[in-house]
């Protein structure tokens, strides 16, 4: 019945008020990075169905840059020319944001706009948070306990300053959130690890350690990141509601961005 009811809902969403066809607005391309962990492809097929239940008449494709099929240049191939908006399921800009996701679309046939990373974004610490609190977390606790307590923030890490400024501003948010600190920590690529990080925070009398995946899906990095946890971990974001509606945000924000700057998507 949900089904019927979704493909009812799209095929009225296409006709205007006037019973003329209205245009089709252009795809979203959620751009996932690929893994050989078949739950990060689980993960990213559940996510890309609640898109098209929060949007429907929207037309949703996906698209990995390696590992897993169907390849970003065969979704943007299947596309034609039409238009199309490419949100990276990537949580920090970086050389697959800024290279490898803009030479790919470049290549292919169809007008595209890459949309901004997913992070950072307060809909991320939401997430971060609720994962936390699936974990054992708790917002109230007295202030020795605070005192003693702290995040530790694990992300996959890159080499370009710029994602460890975008993972920066998500530890600020969430340290807000939670009133403790919150230091990010990376599984690669980047310092410091999550077991120095936790080191350092024991160091400063912080025992009791969390520490918040900040990774998309699980996978090896994930996995890894957890098992350094002192005390609790958190799952991945994975497909928690309000990632589905981040990513709705970001094609939005590219399409208004782009009505107010040009008549149009660029062409590639």
């Amino acid at each position: 019945m949900n089904r019927i009811s979704s493909q009812l809902a799209t095929q009225l969403s296409l006709v205007s008020l006037d019973g003329r066809r209205r245009p089709e607005p252009p795809a979203l391309v959620l751009v996932a990075h690929g893994s050989r962990d078949p739950r990060t492809l689980s993960t990213v097929h559940t996510l890309v169905e609640r898109v098209r239940e929060l949007r429907p008449g929207l037309p949703v494709r996906l698209g990995h840059i390696e590992l897993n099929e169907p390849l970003l240049p065969d979704t943007l191939a299947s596309l034609g020319t039409g238009d199309a908006v490419l949100v990276p399921l990537l949580l920090s800009r970086g050389y697959h944001v800024k290279r490898d996701i803009p030479e790919m679309a470049a290549a292919g046939p169809a007008r595209t706009r890459v949309a901004a990373p997913l992070g950072p974004h307060p809909l991320l610490v939401e997430t971060l948070h609720a994962r936390l609190v699936e974990a054992g977390w708790r917002n109230r606790m007295d202030e020795t306990t605070r005192r003693s307590s702290a995040v530790v923030l694990a992300a996959a890490g890159s080499r370009d300053p710029q994602a460890a400024v975008d993972t920066g501003r998500t530890a600020h948010l969430l340290s807000e959130r939670l009133g403790v600190p919150v230091v990010p920590a990376y599984a690669s690529a980047a310092k410091p690890t999550v077991d120095t990080a936790v080191r350092a925070l024991a160091a400063r009398g912080r025992h009791r350690v969390a520490v918040a995946s900040y990774f998309t899906a699980p996978g090896l990095f994930a996995t890894q990141c957890a098992e350094k946890a002192p005390w609790i971990a958190s799952a991945p974001l994975g497909t928690h509601p309000a990632m589905a509606r981040l990513v709705l945000h970001r094609y939005d924000q590219s399409l208004a961005t782009a009505t107010a700057t040009e008549p149009a998507l660029a062409s590639a």
